[in-house]
């Protein structure tokens, strides 16, 4: 059984998918079991998704970052350290299994690892497809996290990011 619990109307965040709203818990007789579910709406697409209350951590879900942890986020894309490797195999690998990770400072890893990449060589396709993903998922938790709008959050990240001599992606440029 999962230890974090959730409730209707509370915002969540789905790894890959970003930002949900828990629209319903219900029942489900499967077999000979009687399972719960939460039912959220991923906010940018609308999709529906059904995830069992045992499995919720197992996936990944969770609640929303804090405002501190939002800052902390801002101030490592704002500091000039990045690690990232340099085998395009490691490399992809390590950032998928940091983006399936669901955390938003994974996120930030990821994002951050790719721009500097991206300044001394061209992104490959799937590269680029991970830095549109991660650009996305840190916007839209951000606004949330912060509730502001997704503009203002868009304007502070690349504001830090020039401190550590990148430029924010915009979407269009990174359009694969």
């Amino acid at each position: 059984m999962s230890t974090i619990q959730f409730n209707v109307g509370e915002k969540v965040v789905y790894p890959n998918h970003g930002v949900g709203v828990i629209e319903q818990i219900s029942s489900r007789t499967i077999g000979t079991e009687v399972q719960r579910f939460y039912l959220l709406r991923i906010r940018s697409s609308s999709l529906k998704v059904m995830v069992p209350f045992h499995n919720a951590e197992a996936v990944g879900m969770r609640r929303v970052v804090k405002n501190t942890e939002a800052v902390r986020i801002v101030e490592y894309l704002a500091d000039g350290k990045c690690e990232s490797c340099a085998d395009w195999k490691n490399r992809f690998k390590e950032n998928s299994d940091k983006m399936r990770t669901g955390a938003l400072q994974d996120v930030a890893m990821v994002l951050k690892g790719l721009l500097v990449q991206g300044a001394h060589k061209p992104l490959s396709f799937r590269e680029k497809k991970m830095l549109e993903r991660a650009r996305f998922l840190l916007i839209s938790e951000l606004a949330t996290a912060r509730n502001r709008e997704e503009e203002e959050i868009e304007d502070d990240l690349r504001e830090a990011l020039l401190k550590s001599n990148l430029r924010w992606p915009e979407a269009a440029s990174i359009e694969v």
